[in-house]
């Protein structure tokens, strides 16, 4: 069986590393891969926005399977291509793939099905957005409209802080066309909470809670940034509360984008805000999270083709998914000066090849090998995954292998898994 993973960061390697464990001895390719992808599977120089190089890749060496990671190949409609070729693919179509790629229409699809929510508004114009500002309170947070990596909201603070998030992305455009529109919303308080599912377009199953760390600083200061760590299952997500969420989003969400003739296929990453032990959504994610992924896949007993499968083949009510009973805690490790401006092609020292069986695992998310050895080549630089049979254990075990792996100016949070700490003392 030959696989072909779409993407070069920290959750592509967890993929190709999870596939590779298959008792179906895949063949896997990636593209375009980084340094320790290509330990485990053969890299291909195609970026993973280029569709239609992708696609003539999976025709001329009969991929039975390709797995999109990233966001942006499928806002371009990579599924759709790939299916127009007959070829089997793991991910949502570009229209259903709008839940993710506009915030207006994932508002529009929430609003219209009575999913939990908090209350905004988008604009067009700068000016209307600024007068819209001085008539809310504060916190309030903007957000670009569009794809920003993970970097286009803002929880303003104050009032001049929110208006000059919206200069920044519709006068100074610094996230691109992601910006030209932006979302106003009310800012929640509560407790963020991952719960992503897999989706043939009808059933929809649940995985392993995850709770991930945006800010860049110990004790959640500073910028929003990709992701700095994440933990599953987090402890806030009881029984009663994944139901609920299975129940008022999960499930209506699929339900809705099937009556709106753009069925999901593929992952549907729901980004939650607790408040008073309700869940309302920040933000859908039409594909698998980053670093939640890191945690999540190293929990999963089910052989991952085997779900992937029956996902494309409109066939996951038929399958039994099981997860370990374990703990598994992620801490990522930066380049200086993340997720501002940051130099890259630092030597990365104390890399070493860890079995699956080892309890600890070490994800590639931007790194380039060169002539004599491995070097930094991106903001977030490596995911360091340890799990174990107690969330403790797993938290002194990733904190007993992050220091071990040194580049110039390195960062990482040292306080990654706390709030599960405060439920479980």
């Amino acid at each position: 069986m030959k696989i072909l993973v779409v993407g070069s960061g920290g959750r592509e390697h967890a993929l190709v590393w999870k596939i590779a464990q298959s008792l179906r001895t895949p063949k896997i390719f990636c593209a375009p891969g980084n340094a320790g992808i290509e330990e485990i599977a053969t890299c291909v120089p195609i970026t993973a926005d280029d569709v239609a190089g992708l696609r003539d890749f999976a025709l001329r060496e009969r991929i039975d399977l390709t797995v999109v990671g990233p966001e942006a190949p499928l806002a371009l409609g990579i599924a759709d291509e790939f299916r127009k070729a007959r070829l089997k693919i793991f991910g949502p179509t570009k229209a259903a793939a709008r839940l993710e790629s506009s915030k207006s229409f994932s508002k529009d699809v929430m609003l219209a099905n009575h999913i939990p929510t908090a209350t905004s508004r988008s604009f067009e114009q700068m000016e209307q957005a600024l007068a819209y500002l001085d008539e809310q309170p504060v916190p309030i947070v903007v957000k670009a409209d569009g794809l920003a990596q993970g970097k286009g909201v803002v929880v303003a603070m104050t009032r001049e802080e929110a208006k000059q998030a919206v200069r920044d992305a519709m006068e100074h455009s610094l996230f691109g066309q992601a910006g030209h529109r932006v979302l106003i919303e009310e800012f929640l308080d509560g407790e963020e909470l991952t719960i992503m599912a897999f989706t043939d377009g009808k059933t929809v199953v649940p995985m392993v809670s995850a709770q991930d760390h945006k800010r860049v600083g110990d004790g959640d200061i500073g910028p929003n940034t990709g992701g700095m760590g994440a933990y599953a299952p987090a402890p806030i997500a009881t029984a009663a509360l994944r139901e609920q969420v299975m129940r008022e989003v999960l499930q209506p969400t699929v339900d809705a984008l099937a009556r709106l003739g753009c069925p999901f296929q593929g992952v549907l990453y729901a980004g939650l805000m607790i408040v008073k032990d309700t869940p309302y959504v920040l933000e859908f994610n039409a594909r698998l999270g980053d670093p939640e992924t890191e945690v999540v896949l190293p929990l999963l007993k089910t052989d991952l083709i085997e779900v992937m499968e029956a996902v494309v083949d409109h066939r996951l009510d038929q399958l039994t998914i099981e997860w370990r009973h374990d703990t598994a805690v992620c801490v990522v490790i930066t380049s200086p000066g993340y997720p501002g401006s940051y130099q890259t092609g630092f030597p990365i020292q104390g890399l070493t090849t860890r079995s699956p069986d080892a309890g600890v695992a070490v994800f590639h998310a931007g790194t380039k090998r060169v002539a004599d050895g491995v070097v930094t080549a991106g903001g977030r630089v490596l995911a360091v995954t340890a799990w174990s049979s107690s969330l403790r254990q797993a938290r002194e075990q990733v904190y007993q292998t992050v220091p071990s792996i040194q580049f110039d100016g390195r960062h990482y949070r040292t306080d990654i898994a706390h709030r599960a700490l405060s439920h479980t003392t």
